[in-house]
C-alpha cells in the first residue's frame, strides 16, 4: 500500500531541507514498514514508504523515469491498480520499456504517455504524487472513489502533501490551527468534500486531479457519477453485477503476499469471502483465510438493540463451514479496548479525534492481529452504498427529513457525541445544525439529473448520491487509517468504480425488487451463500455490550473532569460533562464521553491552537 508524502517550493533549494523531508517521510513508516526513500531536488522533496505488495524487489521508490535529457518525472505512490498487466501491454505497444513487474512502473510510465489524463486509464484504489521535472511541475491524484487518502498544505511559494496530516503537520511550515471552519467540520459527522479540518490543509476530493506549478494551484475533476437511462431488466442486472463482481475479486486477489478476507457474517463480506474462496479453488491455491472481531461473552450474552438484532459469530462459523474458508475468531475483552497505549495508537491513526471509541479500538486490534498472519484483507465495505443496504435507505421518514438520512434516525442519534457537552458560547458559534443544513444544499446540488426522474425515483438518487459522496468517505477514511497503522493492505472489492456507475443508475425499484434491501446483491449471490446469511437483516460492525466497558469509560472521563485546566474545557461544559460521566450509561453518554477524551488527548498531543 504505501504512504507518500513531499514537499514543493520555487523559492528555496530543498536539497538543504533534507532532514525536514526525512522527518515528514518517517510519519509514514506505520503505512510503508518495508522500505523508505526520499528524492531531493532544488525545488522538489518526494518521500516514500513501502508496503511491498506487487514485486517485492522491484518496485522501490520514489520511482524516477529517465528522459532524453536526464531526469524526466519521479513517482510516489500508494495503492494497487488492479488493470495494469493490461496497461503494461498497452504501454509496451506503444513503445515503453519496462524494468520491473510492479504497478508503480505502470503508472510512472502512464504518465509519461497520458500526462494528466493517465487517471483515466486507471482501475484501482491509489494516491500518488508525480514531480515532473521537466516543467516543474508537481501532479496529485487520488482515486474515484477516495478509498485511499491524500492531503496537501498550500505555502507561499508551493506545496505540503502527504497520506495523512501527519506528514504535513513533521513540516514546521504548517501550522497545526484548529479554526471555527474545522470546528464545525470536525463535528458534522457530513464529511464535506476537500476540507481538511487543520486550518489551511485540504484533501484531494475523490476523484480529483490537482496541479501544482509556479503559476499556482489547479483542480480538476477527471471522473465523477453520471446519470443515464439503465435499460437492463432484473434478471440482466443481476447478472451484470454478478459479473463484475468475478471480475473485480479475481483482480483483486492478485498479490505477491499472504491474502485473507474479513468476515462479519453479513451478507457483503460472505459474499466476498465465498468468491474469493471458490476463485482460489479454481486456481489450486488451496482455501482463502478470513478473520472476524469477536469479544469475550458477546455471543453468550447479546442483547438485541436498535440497530443489532443477531450477534455475527454463529453466521461467520455458518460461511466458514459453507465456504469451507480457514477461519480465525480474533476476540478482545474491555481491558484491551480500555488499553491507553491502543487509544493513543487509534488517535495516532487518526490525526483527529473522529473516532467511536470500541469500535474503532476493536478495528485496530483486529488489523494489528491479523498483520501477523496477512498484508493484504478483502473487506465488504461500502456495498451498503451502493446497494442500498442502511435501515435509513428505507424508512421513509429518514428519507423525506430533509437532511442527511444518517442524522434523522433516533437510533443513529448516538453520532452526535461531544455536541452534546459544548459550552453554550461554543455551540452557537459552531451552529452545527446551520452547518449541515448547508452542506446539505451543496451535496443536493451535484446530484446529477436524469430527464423525466421524479417522485420517490428522483429522491432515492439524491439519497444515494449522498451516500456515495459523503458517507462512504467516513467509513473509508476509518478502515484505511485503522489498517495502514499497522502496515495492512485492505482492498475494497464494491468500490470499483464500474460496479458503483453501474449501480447507480439501476432504478431504486429494481433495487429493492424483492421488497428488500440489497435485493441485486442477494440475487447475485443466492449460490453462493447459505440460506440464514442471504435473509440475515443488516447488522453494522459489533460494539462491545460489556457493562465493565461503560463503567470504565465513564471513571476515565471522571479522571479528566477533575481537571479543569484540560484544553478540552475550552469547548466543552465541564458541569455538563460530569453530570453525564456521573449519570447512567447510554450509547448516547458513550459516544460524548468517547469524543470527550479523545479530543482532550489531541489538543494536548498534537498541540492544536484553538482560533475560534
Amino acid at each position: 500500500m504505501c504512504g507518500i508524502c513531499g514537499w514543493v517550493d520555487f523559492e528555496r533549494d530543498l536539497r538543504q531541507e533534507r532532514e525536514i523531508a526525512q522527518e515528514m517521510t518517517g510519519t509514514m513508516a506505520c503505512r510503508g514498514p518495508d522500505d523508505e526513500g526520499l528524492w531531493t531536488a532544488p525545488h522538489a522533496a518526494i518521500g516514500h514508504r513501502r508496503l511491498a505488495i506487487i514485486d517485492l524487489a522491484g518496485g522501490r521508490q520514489p520511482m524516477v523515469a529517465e528522459g532524453e535529457e536526464g531526469e524526466a518525472a519521479v513517482l510516489s505512490y500508494s495503492g494497487e491498480v488492479y488493470n495494469f498487466e493490461e496497461l503494461r501491454a498497452e504501454l509496451s505497444a506503444r513503445g515503453h520499456r519496462f524494468r520491473t513487474r510492479s504497478d508503480t512502473e505502470v503508472v510512472l510510465r502512464a504518465y509519461l504517455e497520458w500526462g494528466e489524463e493517465l487517471a483515466g486509464h486507471l482501475n484501482g484504489m491509489y494516491a500518488f504524487a508525480v514531480w515532473d521535472a521537466r516543467s516543474e511541475e508537481l501532479l496529485l491524484v487520488r482515486d474515484r472513489m477516495g478509498i485511499k487518502p491524500l492531503y496537501y498544505y498550500p505555502t507561499p511559494h508551493g506545496v505540503l502533501f502527504g497520506s495523512e496530516p501527519k506528514a504535513i503537520l513533521a513540516n514546521p511550515l504548517a501550522q497545526r490551527v484548529l479554526d471555527a471552519g474545522g470546528l464545525r467540520e470536525l463535528l458534522s459527522f457530513v464529511k464535506t468534500p476537500e476540507h481538511g479540518i487543520f486550518s489551511g490543509m485540504y484533501e484531494v476530493r475523490p476523484g480529483q486531479v490537482v496541479k501544482v506549478s509556479r503559476d499556482g494551484i489547479g483542480k480538476r475533476r477527471y471522473w465523477r457519477l453520471d446519470s443515464h437511462e439503465h435499460g437492463d431488466d432484473v434478471r440482466r442486472t443481476v447478472e451484470t453485477v454478478r459479473g463484475l463482481l468475478d471480475d473485480i475479486v479475481a483482480r483483486q486477489l492478485i498479490s505477491d503476499v499472504p491474502l485473507c478476507a474479513l468476515l462479519s457474517g453479513g451478507l457483503d463480506s460472505s459474499l466476498i469471502t465465498a468468491l474469493a474462496a471458490r476463485l482460489l479453488r479454481e486456481q489450486g491455491m488451496g482455501s482463502v483465510r478470513s478473520f472476524s472481531v469477536d469479544f469475550a461473552g458477546y455471543t453468550e450474552n447479546f442483547k438485541p438493540d436498535l440497530t443489532r438484532s443477531t450477534p455475527d459469530t454463529p453466521y461467520v462459523h455458518e460461511l466458514a463451514r459453507h465456504a469451507r474458508v480457514d477461519h480465525t475468531d480474533i476476540v478482545l475483552d474491555s481491558a484491551e479496548l480500555m488499553d491507553p497505549a491502543v487509544r493513543a495508537a487509534v488517535l495516532r491513526a487518526r490525526d483527529l479525534p473522529m473516532g467511536i471509541g470500541d469500535m474503532d479500538s476493536s478495528l485496530y486490534l483486529l488489523f494489528k492481529a491479523i498483520r501477523g498472519h496477512s498484508t493484504v484483507a478483502l473487506s465488504g465495505e461500502s456495498a451498503d452504498e451502493v446497494f442500498g443496504g442502511y435501515r435509513w435507505f428505507h424508512d421513509r421518514e429518514a428519507v423525506e427529513s430533509g437532511t442527511f438520512p444518517w442524522l434523522a434516525l433516533p437510533a443513529t442519534a448516538a453520532h452526535a457525541g461531544v455536541e452534546l457537552l459544548l459550552r453554550d458560547d461554543v455551540a452557537r458559534l459552531a451552529d452545527l445544525r446551520g452547518y449541515r443544513a448547508e452542506r446539505y444544499r451543496e451535496a443536493l446540488a451535484e446530484v446529477p439529473r436524469l430527464a423525466g426522474e421524479s417522485g420517490h425515483e428522483r429522491r432515492m438518487r439524491e439519497v444515494s448520491y449522498l451516500h456515495l459522496t459523503r458517507f462512504v468517505q467516513i467509513l473509508l477514511d476509518r478502515k484505511d487509517r485503522m489498517s495502514m497503522a499497522v502496515g495492512l493492505e485492505v482492498r475494497v472489492p464494491f468500490c470499483d468504480h464500474r460496479l458503483v456507475e453501474y449501480v447507480f443508475n439501476v432504478p431504486w425499484a429494481m433495487k429493492t425488487f424483492d421488497g428488500r434491501e440489497k435485493s441485486l446483491l442477494r440475487a447475485a449471490g443466492a449460490d453462493l451463500l447459505p440460506e440464514s446469511i442471504l435473509q440475515r437483516v443488516k447488522s453494522p460492525y459489533p460494539a462491545t455490550q460489556d457493562p465493565s466497558y461503560d463503567r470504565a469509560l465513564h471513571g476515565r472521563a471522571a479522571e479528566l473532569l477533575q481537571h479543569p485546566d484540560s484544553p478540552a474545557a475550552a469547548l466543552v461544559d465541564w458541569d455538563r460533562a460530569r453530570e453525564l460521566a456521573a449519570g447512567p450509561p447510554s450509547p448516547a453518554s458513550r459516544a460524548a464521553l468517547e469524543r470527550l477524551l479523545q479530543l482532550d488527548r489531541w489538543l494536548r498531543q498534537y498541540r492544536v491552537e484553538l482560533a475560534l
